[in-house]
């Protein structure tokens, strides 16, 4: 796939999307991701529409962050794919992780109290991504058959079975929840949020129409 101009990005998020294509993926972490690479191209060999879950426990930040930065790298390269996320628990979309998509240069909008619903967007003209935390099967994730990408090792451990799953594929990510309240809770948030737009920048980019 060819890969899409960022230049009519919201200017910080191009910005910030120059630093994160700086990063390098480990070749530990490819061989992860090979599976998830496998699943989209063959899809897009097929002709198969592309349904990508990422569920974590609560799908209040790993999960979050993956669905975001997922869907605009499938956006980026072209790729026609559909992100969603959920868990096995409704907690709510965290502020932290909602900040730290803001600092990145999203524009956020949100409605309602308690757990909010967000409207995520990288541009005038692009997609505007949904996210809340909700169940893994919510009504929103529309999908009868997707791919469940396991983000944390809780829910991968604690839902053998996932109505709807063509496959189950997981890409596990520490939680920064552990610096809640700290003084590297800004840094340590950014931090996982870089590295999974990283690692879903490199997957779409191995993307071959």
């Amino acid at each position: 796939m060819n890969q899409q101009k960022t230049n009519n990005w919201y200017p910080a998020l191009a910005k910030a999307v120059e630093q994160i294509d700086q990063r390098s993926v480990s070749e530990e972490r490819r061989e992860v991701l090979q599976v998830l690479i496998d699943y989209i191209q063959k899809k897009v060999d097929e002709g198969q529409p592309i349904h990508l879950n990422f569920i974590c426990t609560h799908n209040s930040r790993r999960s979050q962050f993956s669905q975001v930065w997922a869907q605009t790298a499938a956006d980026r390269y072209g790729v026609s794919a559909h992100c969603y996320s959920g868990g096995v628990e409704v907690t709510a979309f965290n502020e932290r992780a909602v900040a730290s998509i803001e600092r990145s240069g999203f524009q956020v909008s949100s409605v309602g109290e308690g757990n909010p619903k967000y409207t995520i967007t990288h541009s005038e003209s692009g997609n505007q991504i949904l996210a809340f935390s909700k169940l893994f099967d919510d009504p929103v994730n529309t999908a009868d058959q997707f791919a469940a990408i396991m983000t944390c090792s809780h829910a991968d451990d604690n839902c053998p079975f996932i109505p709807g799953t063509e496959q189950r594929i997981p890409v596990r990510y520490e939680d920064p929840k552990a610096f809640d309240d700290t003084p590297k809770e800004v840094e340590m948030y950014d931090e996982r949020s870089h590295q999974i737009a990283s690692e879903m920048f490199y997957v779409f980019s191995q993307i071959k129409s």
